[in-house]
This record gives C-alpha cells, structure tokens and sequence, in this order.
C-alpha cells in the first residue's frame, strides 16, 4: 500500500469492532474495541484527498484531516497526532462522542456509494496511541506573563480555554460546582460512550501544567463574581445550560417522570461509586421498569441506552417525528435498536396514566405537515390515532434551556438574549461586564461538545489579545508617570 491514497474503491469500510450486543447491554464499558495499526493505516488510506474537503468545512474546529489521515496512511502516527491536535485539545474524546454521521464523516465525498472514511475511530487511534507512546505533552507556557484568569465550569468549553491560556503564561484558575472536572463528560455522557478514565487522564495533565481547580465551588453562591474579578485580569463563564425543557399536559407531575439530566447524573454516579440516595431508593433506577423516553437527541439515545443496561424490563423512545428528521446520531439509533430498544416514531405524549405514580403515556401518533420557516416540516396529530404504552419510569429528554443567569451568578447587570443566554460582543466574546467573557452553551445554547471546544479555544484567543493590548496601552502611562 505504501503512501498511496484513494485506496476507497478497492477497500471497504471497516469500523472497529463492536462488541456483541448481548455482552454490552451487562457493563457500561466501550462499545468498540481499539484499531490496531495495520487497520488503522489501511482505513486511513481510504480518504481520496479532495481539493475541497468537506469533511474539514463541515468539522467546527476546522480539524486538517485530509493531512493527519494521510500521515496516518504513511504510518507517520506521531506527525498526525501533532497535526489533529493543532486544533483539537481533545481529539481522542471528539473521536469517541462527536456525531460524526452528521459532521465530517456525513459530508465525506465518498460517502455516496463508498461509505464514508471512519475519520472519528482514526482520530480516537491516533490521540489514544499519543498517550501510550509519550508525545502528549504536558501544556506547559515557556514563560509566564504574570497575569491570572479565572474560568466557570470546567466542561470542555472550559478546559479548552484553560489549556489555551495556561500555554500563553497565564496563571489560570478553573471553577465548578461539581466535585469532579469534565462537565457533563463525566455526568452526563455514559461510560459505554466515554469511558470517564479518558476525561481523567486530561485533567491529570492539566493539573501538572500548573491549571488550579477550585472544585465543588458554586460562582453566585460560594464566590461571588465580583470577587472573581478583583481576583483575576480576565474571567471567562463557560457554564452549560441545564434547565431541562418540561411537558405540560393531565398527568405531568406524576411521580415517575424525570428530567433527562438527573437520570443520566445519578446513573453516572452510580458508576463512579458515588452515593446516590435517589438511585437506591429506586426512583432514578430503570432496573425491572418499563422505561420511556421522550425524546429524539443524542441526550434521549443515552438514556435509553442507560436503561438497558441497568436492567429494564422494556425500553421505548418516543419521538414525534420520524428517524429521517431525528436530530440524534443515527450511528446512536443504530446502536440502541440493536441493544433491544424499541422505537415509536411519529408519536407524541398527550397525557399521563396513574394515580400516586405514572403508569402509562398516552400517546397520539403525528404525520409530519409542510416545513416551517427554517425548512423543517411541521408535525400534526392524527385525528383518532391514540394509543396508550405502559411506562413506570418516564424520562423526559426535550433539550435544556438557560437558568435564570443574572440571578445564578447573582450579578443583575449581566445581560442576556431574548432566549436567556448571556449576550456577549461576537468578535471580542466579552459580555456586558467589563473583562467578563463567555462561551460555549451559556451563549451557544444547548449544543455539541466540539462546539464548546471550538468557541472556548476562540474566546481564550479573544481574550489573550484584549490582554496583551491592554498591557501595551498601559505601559506608556506608567512610564510617563515616573
């Protein structure tokens, strides 16, 4: 094979190998096993090098593929791992939980007819074979520059920031309110999806390049912002937006029915060894229930996921439009048919069953009707069509809007959109307090985590330059003062 490419219309596609469905519904582990390099070398030389390469324009990072998979290709590993992570401060995490059927490998030119390169598997290989070997270095500044930041939320908006700005010299300190670092990488997003193994050993290294966390500190609570910009030149608030979206109608209040986020985090605590009261207690526990999710997101495929694994006696998803208008990974929907879940599509909960506690959905199915003015078609009910699905456990998986955040960070003059989230100068990402920046969902809104990397390595840069001029524009005044 040597340094050829192009080699797509002589080799298939082939993925890493799935475990067996029956063995990964017993464990929250991985589902696919590591390339080996001769795999990865052979899969990698399938890309056809494109003058035009979709798969980078439709990346958010802009990640240089063509190259490192080439490099890959050539058995270069270590050359492509310096390449992909120019612009990726976690690419063996965006190459385990990144929807890449609608991203780059979606947008890949031989998708059509070839199917696509498997770019997110070759990109997980090349990072998780930088760790083995020694090339990940610790992000450590050649000088420091005497000037500190503090960032809220140590998701990966967050961490992003905080690797970007600690190899510019600064002093950073990162603050949670959890008491552990990755956001919902660690409490939000399953283990058989990331293993939190993963997430840990980029905090390790983050600690040793000189990064402080001040962990289980809750900013408008514990420290208040403006303690937090005395204390610091710069702050950055990279918060996520965790309000789940609610349902209405007879019936919502019934005991049984819970928000996505609490199941996915106690499920996740569970697996951690934490203590989790609600968990034992059965109320955020699937194991022997009949489980519904609403919902049709990549939060929603978790769930179900979850719910298999932790023994439910039947798991349904119930999503109002069909799979062709989901907006979850199909690769996702794939995998939790195969894990024995059950899909109805074009249904849509109308009213709760139960009297102490849920026992059922009723539920009417739906067609989908002309697009509305973004394009996406609109859904109707079916005169007659309803149906009831007996549910124990019902978990609402809708999507999550901003908290009330002036009032969460107890800063009144904090100024937000008209959809909540903090409004903020789009080319300077600084918001309507003098030095206070923000990125990530808290502008975004619920979004993808490789959004959150990319608008955090952007407001870092953003800040850096306000900085570092404000250093130049004060300089001349002290040196006329002497």
């Amino acid at each position: 094979m040597g340094n050829r490419m192009l080699q797509f219309v002589q080799i298939p596609q082939q993925p890493p190998h799935k475990r067996d469905a029956a063995a990964r519904r017993a464990d929250f582990d991985e589902i696919y096993a590591d390339f080996d390099t001769a795999r990865a070398r052979q899969q990698s030389s399938r890309c056809s090098q494109c003058g035009v390469p979709f798969c980078q324009i439709h990346c958010p990072l802009q990640n240089d593929i063509p190259d490192w998979l080439k490099l890959a290709a050539e058995g270069r590993l270590e050359e492509a791992y310096e390449v992909s992570s120019a612009t990726n401060n976690f690419p063996e995490i965006c190459g385990r939980i990144c929807p890449q059927d609608r991203l780059c490998e979606g947008n890949c030119v031989i998708e059509k007819g070839f199917d696509s390169v498997t770019i997110g598997a070759v990109e997980r290989f090349i990072t998780d074979t930088a760790f083995v070997h020694g090339w990940v270095q610790v992000p450590s500044p050649r000088a420091e520059n005497g000037l500190s930041v503090g960032i809220v939320g140590a998701g990966p908006g967050g961490l992003a920031a905080a690797e970007q700005l600690r190899r510019q010299g600064y002093a950073v300190h990162v603050y949670d309110r959890h008491d552990r670092v990755g956001g919902l990488l660690v409490y939000g997003i399953p283990g058989f999806k990331l293993e939190k193994r993963i997430v840990q050993r980029r905090h390790d290294l983050l600690v040793q390049a000189g990064i402080v966390f001040h962990l289980n500190t809750d900013i408008g609570r514990d420290v208040t912002l403006g303690a937090l910009r005395v204390r610091h030149d710069s702050v950055l608030l990279a918060t996520g937006v965790y309000r789940a979206r609610d349902l209405g109608g007879p019936g919502a209040g019934l005991p049984g029915i819970v928000p996505a986020l609490d199941y996915l985090i106690a499920a996740n605590r569970r697996g951690l060894g934490d203590a989790v009261p609600e968990f034992d207690s059965g109320v955020l526990d699937a194991a022997g229930r009949d489980v519904v999710v609403i919902g049709g997101g990549d939060t929603a495929m978790d769930c179900v996921r979850t719910a298999v694994r932790q023994g439910a006696r039947s798991v349904k998803c119930l999503y109002r439009r069909d799979r062709a208008n989901m907006p979850g990974s199909q690769r996702e929907v794939k995998n939790a048919e195969e894990e024995g879940v059950e899909f109805l599509w074009l249904s849509a909960p109308e009213a709760f069953l139960g009297d102490t506690a849920v026992t059922g959905v009723r539920a009417v199915r739906m067609h989908l009707g002309l697009p509305d003015a973004s394009g996406r078609q609109g859904v109707e009910p079916l005169e007659g069509s309803h149906f009831t699905v007996p549910a124990t456990l019902v978990i609402k998986a809708l999507g999550f809007d901003p908290e009330d955040l002036p009032a969460a960070f107890s800063e009144p003059a904090l100024a937000v959109t008209r959809w909540g989230t903090l409004k903020i100068d789009h080319r300077s990402f600084m918001t309507s307090l003098p030095g206070v920046f923000a990125a990530g969902d808290i502008v975004r809104g619920a979004s993808l985590v490789v959004w959150a990397i990319r608008d955090g390595r952007d407001a870092a840069a953003q800040m850096h330059l306000l900085m570092q001029q404000n250093i130049q524009q004060t300089a001349p005044a002290a040196v006329a003062a002497e």
